[in-house]
């Protein structure tokens, strides 16, 4: 069994501290509410976007996976406050010598939302599933499963990799063996991702689950991603309501573990982040993600609490080598990352404790080094490298996301327009497009690659340097138009290794690579906040941004 071994391995000291408020939060909670009724039965909670939909293995955001969270379970997760693995529906893993074969020992008398038992039948179903999907739409938004493991039974679309996956047997019900055509040194912390959440079988067959469809550049999910999401978590789907852009949840009574402390779960969707402000102090939210950094005193002084997570994000500008022949010249490249005041850009737009990144690594995460090329900023060097490759009077497309605030950009239009002066500062003409995170900006940034440059960024997962540049750089997309067959070799050399050592010196080897070749600029890693009223007890906040809040309770 692994559990120990791997969790001496993934923690950190700066985690920690997180756990550490967490508890002297509960400490001060002078009862613990059992959900027995009235407003302190139900928790409101501000969310700064719209789900894409309630289907995790379709999703790859955080207002998407933040429902998603309270209604599934996956094989295993992480100790609230920490990136330290603990089991969920598997309460054993064991791998195989070669790490090919992984053996989950599955939780007893678990039961799915609709009632069905949860076994190891359903396990390798979800597997199987995901594996087998069928559909250039379908597989295209799979995003992490892409990522992790490579490949379909059959891929269609974009999809060009070799399947890691080969197979799922049910051993006996509570026994379930998972095999891979190669080893994966993002297991088993990767079998933790939202996106691997388990689902009923037949929740799944019953509403026609696979059934994704595009038109154009619109996609439409059937109606288990919409109406019905069945999984095993402390919370249900009972409605989203679109007109009122709220996402009600309700205690599941039969969860495995432990109950809700709230019989009602609602998500209240509010984009703006001062209507998130205005609603809390209204009392019609108990709480709300990512406060802007400017409000942390005022909130605290009307009785808030401001919870800080440790900085475990990157913010990166991205640059799409596709569409302008300028962008794949490494010179043009390296000048914007020169022309960006990377210092003050943390210091003005981003809270406390931000600081300016050189590579696409937290650093606390193996794998960060300080070998990498950098390119601090140097206004006159950018210039110099523009009039070297014949750029001087360059003009880019650059795409801000609105209507969203992530962990990594507490306001994107504002950390866009600061981008723009500085590249501006250097002669280069800026076009900035604008368009809403739900409303086109991602699909037309990774899936259309129709930008020259984008604001976008990352929270990690878990605590691997692969869930980062892995997930980047590992292989071609749209995002960034580049085909390096080197970075993605040494990113792949480095996926493959097992032991903690190996696999730290392999990624900082592909860092300096990345570094070198410049397919993106490393901007900002930060510290993001969450802020909820004085009478919230009992949330942890986490590094991973995946809060649970069944142990929330209120009064």
């Amino acid at each position: 069994m692994l559990p120990q071994r791997v969790a001496r391995l993934r923690r950190f000291a700066l985690i920690g501290l997180v756990g550490a408020l967490a508890v002297a939060m509960s400490a001060c909670a002078s009862e613990r509410g059992s959900g027995g009724g009235g407003a302190n039965d139900t928790f409101v909670f501000g969310a700064a976007g719209a789900p894409k939909n309630f289907d995790p293995i379709f999703n790859d955001d955080g207002e998407s996976f933040r429902p998603a969270r309270q209604m599934f379970d996956t094989l295993v997760t992480y100790k609230p406050g920490t990136t330290e693995l603990v089991g969920d529906l598997a309460t054993a893993w064991t791998p195989s010598a070669d790490a090919k074969t992984w053996t989950f020992t599955l939780r007893q008398g678990v039961k799915f939302h609709d009632g069905t038992p949860f076994n190891a039948a359903a396990v390798c179903f979800n597997f199987d599933r995901w594996y087998n999907m069928k559909g250039a739409a379908a597989q295209s938004q799979m995003i992490y499963y892409g990522d992790v493991f490579e490949g379909f039974a059959h891929n269609e679309g974009d999809a060009t990799g070799d399947p890691v996956y080969k197979s799922c047997e049910a051993k006996d019900d509570h026994t379930a063996v998972l095999n891979l055509n190669k080893a994966k040194g993002a297991f088993p912390d990767a079998f933790g991702l939202t996106s691997l959440s388990i689902s009923s079988p037949d929740a799944l067959k019953k509403y026609d689950a696979d059934n994704v469809t595009q038109s154009g550049e619109s996609f439409t999910y059937p109606s288990y991603a919409e109406e019905h999401p069945t999984g095993t978590g402390p919370y249900k789907f009972e409605s989203y309501d679109k007109t009122n852009k709220t996402i009600t949840l309700v205690r599941n009574d039969d969860y495995w573990g432990e109950k809700a402390k709230t019989s009602k779960l609602i998500f209240k969707i509010i984009e703006d982040e001062n209507a998130r402000k205005q609603e809390l102090a209204a009392g019609t939210i108990d709480g709300y993600d990512f406060p802007s950094p400017a409000d942390y005193k005022s909130l605290q002084d009307a009785g808030n609490q401001v919870l800080i997570r440790p900085a475990f994000n990157i913010l990166y500008l991205g640059i799409n080598q596709k569409n302008n022949p300028k962008l794949g010249d490494v010179r043009v490249r390296q000048a914007l990352e020169y022309a960006i005041n990377k210092d003050q850009l943390a210091k003005n737009k981003l809270p406390s404790g931000a600081y300016a990144q050189t590579q696409f690594l937290p650093n606390n995460v193996p794998g960060y080094t300080d070998a990498v090329e950098k390119h601090s900023y140097d206004p006159n060097k950018a210039k110099d490298l523009l009039a070297q490759a014949g750029a001087t009077g360059l003009t880019l497309n650059f795409y801000v996301p609105t209507e969203v605030t992530r962990p990594y950009m507490p306001n994107p239009v504002e950390i866009g327009a600061a981008i723009a002066d500085d590249l501006k500062a250097v002669g280069i003409n800026v076009n900035i497009v604008q368009e809403p995170w739900n409303g086109g900006y991602k699909d037309d940034v990774q899936k259309a690659g129709k930008q020259d440059i984008h604001l976008l960024g990352w929270t990690g997962d878990y605590a691997d340097a692969g869930n980062f540049v892995g997930t980047f750089f590992g292989r071609q997309k749209a995002e960034f138009g580049f085909n390096n067959p080197q970075i993605f070799n040494a990113l792949g050399n480095a996926d493959s290794q097992t032991t903690p050592e190996a696999k730290k010196t392999a990624y900082e080897q592909a860092s300096v690579l990345i570094s070198q070749y410049v397919p993106a600029v490393p901007l900002t890693s930060s510290p993001p906040a969450i802020v909820v009223k004085g009478n919230v007890h009992n949330l942890v906040p986490t590094p991973l941004t995946d809060e649970r809040f069944y142990t929330v309770t209120k009064g």
